[in-house]
């Protein structure tokens, strides 16, 4: 998944984004609620983490506008704010969960799992598409309950389109959730990768559809 932080800490900003990409997350950060909406407008999120103590304005606010604005990516407020009324107000401008400081990286990572899932309609841990299997808690994938052994970027991709399937996934779509917008590849580089996954599960399981994307297919529904 990728993931928006937003935390004026450069510290425990720095701390966070190394531990979330080390568990394979791919990560982007700002310090400012402006820069915050600048991005959640022109780039593709899964999920945010949000700061409410921000330089240049409460993040409440600043998520009651992104709100107001139909930006409903699933939103997890990470504050040192403790009280009760803190956080019915962080629930109320939006928030999809809250979590107070100090914490667990494993709890955090654990939390924008099951937020993104959630978002693409799937309650369980592990997502099915057939065979096919991928265990978000661990990362781990099986076919036929055989381990399948991917890169770290075979598994960014691999995740997103069983999140989306049966949903068509474009190219674009591809390059902004799976890739860092700083280092967004080519059609040739997806093309690659999708080939790499079709080896080890199977080239029906990824299906082609010209113009508009790749579509992960659950071959044992079709038989």
């Amino acid at each position: 998944m990728k993931v928006l932080l937003v935390e004026d800490d450069a510290a425990l900003a720095d701390a966070l984004v190394s531990a979330l990409e080390e568990a394979g997350l791919l990560m982007e950060s700002t310090t400012t609620g402006s820069e915050a909406d600048y991005l959640v407008r022109t780039e593709r999120y899964d999920a945010l983490i949000l700061d409410l103590g921000l330089p240049d304005g409460d993040g409440t606010r600043w998520l009651s506008q992104w709100r107001e604005d139909e930006i409903d990516l699933p939103v997890l407020v990470l504050t040192a704010r403790e009280r009760w009324s803190d956080k019915a107000a962080g629930f109320s401008a939006g928030a999809d969960d809250y979590v107070v400081k100090p914490f667990e990286t494993a709890e955090i990572l654990f939390r924008l799992r099951a937020l993104v899932r959630r978002s693409h309609g799937h309650s369980h841990p592990v997502l099915r598409v057939g065979e096919l299997t991928l265990d978000t808690h661990t990362g781990s994938v099986t076919l036929a309950g055989r381990p399948i052994t991917l890169t770290a970027q075979e598994s960014r991709l691999l995740s997103y389109l069983m999140h989306a399937s049966p949903r068509i996934v474009s190219r674009a779509e591809l390059s902004e959730h799976v890739y860092n917008r700083d280092h967004e590849p080519d059609s040739n580089v997806i093309d690659v990768q999708i080939s790499r996954l079709r080896r080890k599960f199977g080239r029906a399981r990824i299906e082609t559809l010209r113009g508009q994307g790749y579509r992960l297919v659950d071959l044992e529904a079709e038989a």
